[in-house]
């Protein structure tokens, strides 16, 4: 496990970049400053960071972006991206209106 405290003061301080507003995650709309801003305030796991920013949990369901977010993290930390800890996989779940679960009664066919 990494030490947070320590990873953060070998990283320094988050710094502005000029591409900073370039658009990573389309579904979720989410900027490659925001991932490095979450990096820098000590989120290292895409699991962690897909749970803050919501990266990789649109329609494509990081199709798209996983990949991009897994290298911004990695240069951030400093380290190789099959060193970072990827998210768990779950399979998309759709909303259900509690009145359709009322109706099923609780029985399986």
């Amino acid at each position: 496990m990494v030490d947070v405290q320590e990873k953060l003061k070998e990283m320094g301080p988050y710094v502005e970049a000029p591409d900073d507003d370039m658009l990573v995650c389309r579904c979720e709309e989410v900027t490659k400053g925001e991932i490095r801003q979450a990096v820098h305030a000590g989120m290292f796991t895409i699991e962690e960071i897909r749970r803050y920013l919501r990266s990789g949990m649109g329609l494509c369901q990081g199709q798209t972006c996983g990949k991009l977010v897994k290298g911004i993290v990695s240069r951030e930390l400093g380290v190789a991206p099959t060193d970072v800890e990827p998210a768990v996989a779950r399979a998309p779940m759709r909303p259900i209106e509690m009145r359709i679960l009322a109706e099923d009664g609780g029985e399986r066919a």
